[in-house]
């Protein structure tokens, strides 16, 4: 049974009609006296909550009432309803156990997916299902892009065949070089949604300026350089999924209209003031942490909310040393083949040296150094030595500060590319340590045919 709580006769009527239409039993009361009364005595499946009972729009009734509902059935989830105006009300609500919350005027199809997720998520958790193993992980599920069988790997693949199935936004955190971009795609095709499309976005290579064209497109003169129509990502991932890849690095004022589509799935193209419908799913990735940044107001605790109803977080390769070998192996075969080149071997002292090391750019500077001494020893059976002349050399390239016989726009370049090695790909680091805007080396990242290889 779904428990409906609002005052207002007219909402209570229609989200009747709307759940019982989609085959749920309801109930629905008018105020926290009797909903109370229900809740003391059984547990609904969900609970559809207003925040305010009274004239007034403080929300405060409606916090109480969640405090209390939390104190008898501390497993229900809870969806609250509040106005546009009031979203700073619900992510209080959040704080306080809420499962998610939906505005006024509703989405119908929005809020029975939000409905249905919140029922299957709880089901899961209370179904205590075990890991999975690497064997019935490759039986089951599209999880072949992803190698190791380590138990932090094995968690995170449980989880991953657990929420891939819903509508669930996905917050992927972690280390760069982790993988987190093969994650978020393990989710789009371990989903309903698998034979539409995931559209990769990377928000921090995204000005404020861009933003609107990029993500929801523009008609033909809608400015200067508009010489054409252009399809934005939200519209080329309707029906599929979204990845919108470091979202630590967006702009403030870009939140606010992320915020705004991903609130309601409505946005309008730039120079067409029509509102178009998009059915999504959003999955996120960063390598900052957003509770931080939330607390120093950088990122938008409404949109913190928003984004991370199912967070995955990826270990470092150095605390998941058993996959190393694997992984190792992987990149040597895909190497070998791409080129042409015999198969390769590592002896049991290239393996140890291997799983040693700190790998502070994870499975990126693992992939580079097995396949940059593969091609530089020309061996087939690789040893300890190999790799460490190659991280040798590798720390001797990164450390070196002479720029002889170079041009002023090499010796830029090449600092912009020791940067880029030492900060593994993060533009926001990079950009402050070269003590310049990330709009400026985007800038440059144009201007010397640099691309950063993605997560």
């Amino acid at each position: 049974m779904i428990l409906i709580i609002d005052d207002d006769t007219a909402v209570r009527s229609s989200l009747t009609f709307l759940l019982k239409r989609a085959g749920y039993e309801t109930k629905a009361v008018a105020g926290p006296e009797e909903a109370l009364l229900i809740v003391r005595e059984i547990a609904p499946q969900l609970i559809l909550m207003d925040m305010n009972f009274t004239l007034t729009t403080s929300g405060k009734e409606g916090i109480q009432l969640l405090k209390q509902v939390k104190i008898f059935q501390p497993d229900v989830p809870v969806i609250l309803i509040t106005a546009w105006g009031s979203i700073s009300l619900a992510v209080e609500g959040m704080q306080n156990g809420a499962f998610d919350f939906v505005t006024k005027p509703w989405n119908n199809e929005l809020l029975l997916n939000s409905i249905r997720t919140a029922l299957e998520l709880t089901r899961q958790e209370k179904e205590q299902l075990q890991p999975l193993n690497r064997n019935e992980a490759n039986d089951k599920f599209r999880f072949d892009k992803i190698i190791g069988k380590s138990d932090a790997l094995m968690n995170i693949l449980s989880t991953v065949s657990r929420i891939a199935p819903t509508n669930a936004s996905v917050l992927i955190t972690g280390e760069s070089g982790t993988g987190k971009e093969l994650i978020a795609e393990a989710i789009h095709t371990n989903s309903q949604r698998a034979k539409e499309d995931f559209i990769k976005v990377n928000l921090g290579g995204l000005s404020q300026s861009l933003f609107e064209s990029e993500m929801f497109g523009h008609k033909k003169g809608a400015f200067t350089d508009a010489h054409i129509d252009r399809t934005g990502r939200f519209e080329m991932a309707n029906k599929g999924t979204i990845f919108l890849d470091e979202i630590g690095d967006l702009e403030l004022a870009s939140q606010v209209k992320l915020l705004r589509v991903l609130q309601d799935q409505t946005f309008e193209i730039l120079g067409d003031s029509r509102p178009r419908k998009v059915d999504v799913r959003v999955v996120s990735a960063t390598n900052r942490n957003l509770r931080e940044m939330v607390t120093n107001r950088t990122f938008r605790e409404d949109l913190f909310y928003r984004i991370n109803l199912i967070t995955i977080h990826l270990p470092p390769l150095r605390e998941r040393t058993e996959d190393i070998p694997l992984l190792a192996a992987h990149f040597a075969d895909n190497q070998t083949k791409i080129n042409k080149l015999p198969k390769v071997k590592f002896t049991p002292a290239a393996i140890a040296y291997l799983k040693n090391q700190p790998y502070p750019g994870n499975i990126r500077e693992l992939k580079n150094l097995v396949e940059r001494t593969i091609l530089v020893s020309d061996k087939t059976t690789l040893d300890a030595s190999d790799f460490e002349v190659q991280n040798i050399h590798s720390q001797q390239i990164k450390d070196k500060t002479t720029f002889e016989g170079l041009t002023l726009d090499e010796i830029e370049k090449q600092t912009i590319l020791q940067a880029i090695e030492k900060h593994a790909g993060n533009l926001s680091h990079v950009a402050s340590a070269l003590g310049i805007s990330r709009a400026a080396l985007y800038r440059r990242l144009e201007k010397y045919n640099i691309t950063i290889e993605n997560k």
